[in-house]
């Protein structure tokens, strides 16, 4: 069923992209109403424009907060056109029928993220126009509902090549994304009162979605839901995949705990080499070193401009995404030679404060595990406290071991990630996985820190570890059975210190 727009009502905040629009209602000699600002615009250009105080016969009140509230408005949304009955009554009471209606709502997700106070934020909470907006998308029959200013584009395209004249279809389309935009709207407001309230209820929106090439397998189906252009830009290579999206998440995690040039290789989730170092190059080439074997197919991180020497080196590895603050030109040169290989430049962005992740039929929701260990946290619990090098050590092994899927063991020698064990069902065996590795691939332990993601249950860790040439322990304690690795590393002059802080990760 088509419907010919013959009267319009416009209220908006931003105007931009306003003015061709309303030009074209008035040269297809569709009656403009309109309110405050919006008002001043359209009649600033010289357009005819109707106040809706000359319908309701009531003037803007309280401040601005009551202009469109009123039958006359509302019923000349809502009327159905094919009721009889509607037809009666809006005769009676001279209703005019509106057949589109234009609105772009108070920015309050701008206002709340621009730290503005209290009474600043209330007052950017809409309620005239997310009414006309849901009374418009109900009446998605008779009525064109433009919700926000990314649609001005499509209603100006219906306008010149349709000569205003839209489907069912259409009219539909756009009340669903009127109720998107409805319903997030008032998830924003609700999740800002409720930051104290705390009301148990899980309520996400995010406007920006992209369909994926498939999830972790080919036989499922994925999205990514976020905007991924606030934390980097693509400057090269294929469309950026669900694996891919996950190992970069990881990455990003952890690369933006290090304030010293850092290197990162990650596999599936979890750094398979890392290394701090007083240059790039050397800090690639050392964590390259820490598993080569994984590092094929990998995600490669840096918090440094990527320079041409590093990057004639890193090209010569096969690896599926790298991400860096910046590239040289001839760095960027190397690297795109490999046709998909995706590059890309990190922005500075933040991490929500909470995680969430579905279990069963619902939601789990947990606060971000954002507690990076210093000095201060160190309590040392054995009679040989650790020297200065190794607890600049301990702590860059606690930082990896904390981004390590659990149970994890984590191996560092000078800022070198030596070997791990992650993913076990025993702290033992991520042990045992660490130091096997690390011997793998030639490094020698002796003087070297273990670091672990929760406590020792028994003391066969720290006894294996000691085999192995461990001079230093960071856990967060907290075993019933603390006592008996406390004196096995006493006995055999192991420093150990305890940080209160568990930090498992599934």
């Amino acid at each position: 069923m088509e419907k010919k727009i013959k009267a319009a009502l416009i209220t908006v905040f931003h105007k931009e992209g306003l003015e061709k629009i309303v030009r074209k209602l008035d040269e297809m000699h569709v009656r403009i109403y309109s309110t405050g600002g919006t008002q001043k615009f359209v009649s600033e250009l010289g357009i005819s424009v109707t106040p809706v105080e000359d319908i309701t016969s009531y003037p803007s009140i309280l401040g601005g907060r009551v202009k469109t509230l009123h039958p006359r408005i509302f019923g000349g949304i809502l009327a159905r056109r094919e009721h009889s009955g509607d037809r009666q009554e809006m005769k009676e009471y001279e209703i005019p029928p509106i057949d589109l209606v234009v609105v772009d709502l108070y920015p309050f997700e701008e206002t709340v993220k621009s730290g503005a106070d209290e009474a600043s934020v209330i007052e950017k909470i809409d309620i005239g126009g997310i009414s006309l907006i849901r009374a418009a998308a109900k009446n998605f029959k008779d009525v064109l509902v433009i919700s926000r200013k990314n649609q001005y584009p499509d209603l100006l395209g219906i306008l010149e090549n349709r000569q205003g004249i839209t489907t069912l279809e259409e009219r539909r389309h756009f009340a669903t994304q009127a109720f998107e935009m409805s319903s997030h709207y008032d998830t924003q407001i609700f999740n800002w009162f409720n930051r104290d309230e705390n009301i148990p209820s899980f309520k996400q929106s995010i406007f920006s979605g992209n369909k994926l090439r498939y999830g972790e397998n080919p036989h499922q189906q994925a999205y990514f839901y976020g905007d991924f252009e606030a934390w980097f830009d693509q400057i090269h290579g294929k469309e950026i995949s669900y694996n891919n999206l996950l190992d970069i998440d990881a990455a990003e995690g952890l690369i933006v705990e290090f304030s010293d040039t850092a290197f990162a290789v990650f596999k599936h989730n979890n750094a398979c080499g890392v290394a701090i170092r007083s240059n790039l190059f050397e800090a690639w080439k050392d964590a390259l070193a820490g598993d080569p074997v994984s590092a094929f197919g990998g995600i490669l991180a840096t918090n440094r401009v990527v320079d041409d020497e590093t990057a004639a080196d890193i090209n010569k590895l096969f690896f599926e995404v790298i991400m860096a603050p910046g590239y040289t030109p001839q760095a960027l040169e190397v690297l795109k030679t490999k046709k998909k290989r995706i590059i890309l430049k990190r922005k500075k962005a933040a991490f929500p404060a909470q995680v969430f992740r579905t279990a069963l039929n619902g939601v789990l929701v947990q606060d971000r595990d954002n507690k990076t260990e210093t000095h201060g946290d160190l309590k040392a619990v054995t009679h040989r406290k650790p020297t200065a090098a190794e607890v600049e050590d301990l702590l860059f092994a606690n930082i990896l071991v904390k981004h390590s899927k659990s149970n994890a063991i984590v191996l560092v020698k000078d800022k070198q990630l030596l070997g791990h064990g992650i993913g076990q069902t025993s702290r033992i065996d991520a042990l045992k996985q660490a130091v096997e590795k690390a011997k793998r691939f030639g490094f020698d332990l002796q003087g070297a820190v273990m670091a672990s993601d929760a406590f020792f249950p028994f003391p066969d860790s720290v006894q294996v570890a000691h085999e192995a040439g461990i001079s230093a322990v960071i856990q967060p304690g907290g075993s019933i059975r603390d006592q008996e690795s406390v004196d096995y590393c006493n006995d055999h002059e192991i420093a150990m210190v305890f940080t209160g802080i568990r930090h498992f990760k599934h």
